[in-house]
């Protein structure tokens, strides 16, 4: 048997930066993990009273309708009411295996095999390689610091043709978000060029002034894709959803159905409960602990030696640039956990050509380790 050619995906080097720290971990080393964007905080107690409170009254957890339970499709419906404005029909919701399901289904719905994507790097590697594991021809916008690593019109005009365009606010890896008049610019500018348009929002709530704005708020042409991983910080019950026009939910059902068959049950049990008042007023002091951490690292990391630091509007990771460490990110992340016991990440995942430069800083554990994580880092780094 021989591989195919589409399974040769790169490595995800965060998860190998996560090995390598486990294994110093499992040595007896104390690591401070700020490699992965996973939340230190428990899921919400609402959201496993609410599965509790199921299975103790004898619910069966088969298998449920390939777009999700009804009563968690107009929950989220009503979300994008309390969050945005926006009236919303629930019968448009795609309840997903996490945010990555999400993807998946987005762009067989959306693309053929040679149809070009546009996405921004530094991005999240995981759109460029399951557009690659479809065929799919992954075009980079090389953007910078000053467009606030976010697509320009300038940068759609430079790439040529593009069958659709990912975009992603709050980003990860430098948590950036795009602004509402950019956003508004971004719809117009794919509409007139009849460019699908994928909005990637699974930071939604997770920003440090100004909030994050839906590219709904603007066109019911666009995909929206959104997680309970980041915000309600239940990154292992794989449940999110897609936000689809009408004439694409049939789509999605039907693919859905022949390749997860459904969501989930269980998980999206507990999502109702996420979404319940006391789900949500849970998740608020998780936003407190990360714009504490945040407002540590953002002061601390320049006296270090670190440059080009991204605003971090949103989401828990700052992308900074090293060139003044004088190595490649890989020696210098590897350096930083051997000397430091502190994980980080090489740019390498984000940008593949510029990445040799840059790290990504997550602050998702809890303040007093990322403060632990600065101790050490500038012990180790500062003059």
């Amino acid at each position: 048997m021989k591989l195919s050619s589409r399974s040769q995906t790169p490595p995800f080097h965060a998860m190998d930066v996560l090995a390598e720290a486990q294994e110093l971990a499992r040595a007896g080393r104390d690591i401070i993990h700020m490699e992965v964007g996973e939340p230190s905080h428990p899921a919400p107690r609402a959201a496993q009273q609410r599965l509790n409170a199921d299975m103790a009254a004898g619910a069966g957890l088969g298998y449920t309708n390939g777009l999700g339970i009804p009563a968690l499709r107009s929950a989220i419906a009503d979300l994008y009411r309390t969050r945005y404005g926006l009236d919303l029909d629930p019968n448009r919701v795609v309840v997903t295996a996490g945010s990555s399901a999400g993807f998946i289904l987005s762009f067989l719905t959306l693309l053929e095999a040679g149809d070009r994507l546009g996405m921004v790097e530094p991005g999240y590697p995981c759109y460029r390689n399951i557009s690659s594991a479809f065929g799919i021809e992954a075009v980079p916008l090389m953007a910078t610091l000053e467009d606030r690593y976010q697509p320009t019109p300038a940068l759609l005009d430079a790439a040529g043709r593009l069958d659709a365009l990912l975009v992603a606010s709050p980003s990860n890896p430098t948590g950036t978000i795009v602004a509402r008049d950019r956003m508004q610019d971004l719809v117009r500018y794919c509409a007139d060029a009849g460019t699908a348009l994928i909005s990637d929002e699974i930071y939604h709530g997770i920003t440090y002034g100004a909030p994050a704005v839906s590219a709904l708020e603007f066109t019911q042409e666009t995909v929206v894709i959104n997680s309970f991983s980041k915000y309600w910080s239940m990154t292992g019950w794989r449940i999110g959803w897609m936000i689809v026009p009408d004439r694409f939910v049939r789509v999605c059902q039907n693919l859905a159905q022949n390749l997860f068959i459904c969501p989930c049950h269980a998980s999206q049990v507990a999502a109702l409960g996420a979404l319940s008042d006391e789900g949500m007023a849970e998740v608020l002091p998780y936003i407190e602990d990360y714009a504490e951490s945040r407002q540590s690292l953002m002061t601390s990391l320049p006296v270090m030696g670190f440059e080009g630091i991204a605003p971090s509007d949103g989401a828990f990771y700052i992308y900074a640039d090293i060139s003044g460490f004088g190595r490649h990110s890989a020696d210098f992340c590897r350096e930083i956990l051997h000397e430091a016991g502190v994980a980080i990440t090489p740019g390498l995942d984000f940008d593949p050509v510029r990445g040799t430069k840059t790290v990504r800083l997550s602050y998702a554990q809890k303040p007093a380790l990322i403060r632990e994580g600065i101790e050490r880092m500038a012990r180790l780094l500062s003059p």
